[in-house]
């Protein structure tokens, strides 16, 4: 081997193998590929395929600067990666480790080229980066297994050791299963020679580390996110390979009665899905006056709520609590209904009084010329009421129909004589309170009785003497006193007070 990782000499030109004996079974074994041939052999770097154009694949161990050997089997490499088995195979067939080593390193059937991946670029060749030379080593891990086993098994046949590491194992990703043949050791290996990612979300069994048995089930369930909102509020949460349904029951997601954005039967993809769940609430709705109504909804929000029950408010109403708050288990929603409407009512107008002064007559005198009529108006009436009822009602305008006619009364304008003897009168007669009425069938300063009341005209001012003012009492008493001449209608008094 010389010191860049060829066995024997370097070819000599383009497009050339160099052909080499094996002396073990008489097959024959190549020298890594040349430049300008596209070839799976050991130690050919080969760009990606949209970065070939004009580059052209060339062995690595041609570059000045290239690590001598990196693409070479070292013993090293055979103990790191197929570890103390490989004592056992090279025993079976009658090998040395560098013969082994040989072998490998001739073998250009079995080892594939090593591809550059997009995070090393072709000038990276110029100086190898710690990205390609991570990628040599994982390019020797991945494939060296099976190098080893074909080679031993092209010079022992079926059995021993290296046919012992060729083992079939189910790969089960998400219920879907496949066979794989690998002479990998542990489930980790199986799993990247597979290009199977593990992430921190899924559920693999056995672990990584596990070792791998012939016949063995490997079983992943890949985590799945789930946007989930319940009942408005959101948060982040990760699933197996499950259905909805599923995936709520083990996310202790209350579902009888629920709403809920997708089918419960849908399967929960691997890529993730948004999911809204509107649990089932019971509730009491109270309405304006109506009785209480409980009931059981989805709804998130009072407003939500009050949308799916048909129930409308207006801009007068109050809703508690208000129309964007949330809804809980056992909550009250209660709507004040307030009404406002306009009643129209016709109601009378009373004749207004109109009053002629009558120096003819003495003051107190009053005497209807005219009894006037009565007007119509129509008045408009504001009124507020709270959940049936009337809580406010006012007048905000009206409208005559009909105009009132005046009453006109003539009123007395001339001093009544004497009026000083009518106070002394009325001072014995009743203490000299002109409104006074104890029952007795006497009434008002002078003590009129109904029927001399009437007679003298009293009832054009009142019913009862009581009732008119000390004047028109002492207009009627003037009249009285006239007619029968003197002051003999108050005998008591009149004597007292030396009145004839």
């Amino acid at each position: 081997m010389n010191e860049r990782g060829y066995l024997g000499e370097q070819p000599s030109g383009h497009g050339q193998h160099a052909r080499r004996e094996n002396t073990l079974d008489g097959t024959d074994w190549f020298t890594p590929a040349v430049p300008g041939e596209r070839h799976t052999a050991v130690g050919v770097l080969e760009p990606p395929e949209e970065r070939t154009g004009n580059i052209p694949p060339y062995p690595a161990q041609d570059h000045p600067s290239f690590p001598p050997g990196a693409l070479s089997i070292t013993p090293q490499d055979l103990y790191e990666i197929i570890g103390p088995d490989v004592e056992d195979l090279m025993a079976d067939a009658d090998l040395e480790v560098d013969e082994l080593i040989r072998l490998l390193n001739a073998e250009t059937t079995v080892m594939p080229p090593l591809p550059l991946s997009d995070s090393i670029s072709y000038e990276d060749l110029e100086a190898p980066s710690p990205e390609l030379s991570e990628a040599i080593g994982t390019w020797k891990r991945r494939f060296l297994k099976s190098a080893v086993a074909a080679v031993i098994l092209s010079i022992t046949g079926a059995g021993g050791a290296a046919a012992a590491m060729d083992k079939s194992v189910t790969v089960e990703v998400d219920g879907k299963e496949r066979e794989v043949s690998t002479y990998e050791s542990t489930v980790g290996e199986v799993l990247e020679d597979e290009g199977i990612e593990v992430d921190k979300h899924d559920a693999l069994s056995p672990s990584l580390g596990s070792k791998v048995e012939h016949g063995e089930t490997i079983s992943l369930d890949r985590g799945r996110k789930i946007e989930l909102t319940v009942d408005g509020q959101t948060r982040e949460e990760w699933v197996r390979s499950v259905t909805v349904g599923q995936a709520l029951r083990q996310l202790g997601v209350p579902t009888d009665g629920a709403s809920v954005s997708a089918k419960r039967t849908m399967p929960v993809p691997e890529e993730g899905m948004s999911l809204e769940v509107k649990t089932a609430k019971s509730i009491t709705i109270v309405d304006g006056g109506d009785k209480p109504r409980q009931l059981t909804t989805t709804a998130v929000t009072v407003e939500e709520l009050l949308d799916k029950q048909g129930l409308r408010v207006d801009e007068n109403d109050e809703v508690t609590p208000g129309s964007g708050k949330r809804i809980s288990e056992g909550a009250e929603v209660r709507i004040d209904r307030t009404g406002i409407s306009t009643v129209n009512v016709r109601e009378k107008i009373e004749p207004p009084v109109k009053e002629i002064v009558d120096d003819s007559m003495f003051k107190g005198e009053r005497r209807v010329e005219k009894q006037g009529t009565a007007g119509e108006k129509i008045v408009f009436t504001r009124v507020t009421t709270r959940n049936g009822e009337e809580v406010k009602r006012e007048t905000v305008g009206e409208k005559v129909v009909t105009e009132a006619e005046p009453k006109v009364v003539r009123v007395g304008g001339k001093q009544p004589p004497n009026s000083g003897v009518w106070d002394k009168l009325a001072e014995c007669e009743s203490g000299g309170n002109w409104h006074i009425n104890t029952g007795n069938g006497y009434y008002g300063g002078v003590q009129f009785n109904k029927s001399t009341w009437d007679a003298y005209g009293g009832d054009q001012y009142a019913a009862y003497p009581h009732q008119a003012s000390r004047e028109q009492q002492i207009a009627i008493a003037t009249k009285l006193r006239d007619a029968r001449g003197g002051y003999g209608a108050w005998p008591s008094c009149s004597s007292q007070l030396g009145l004839t």
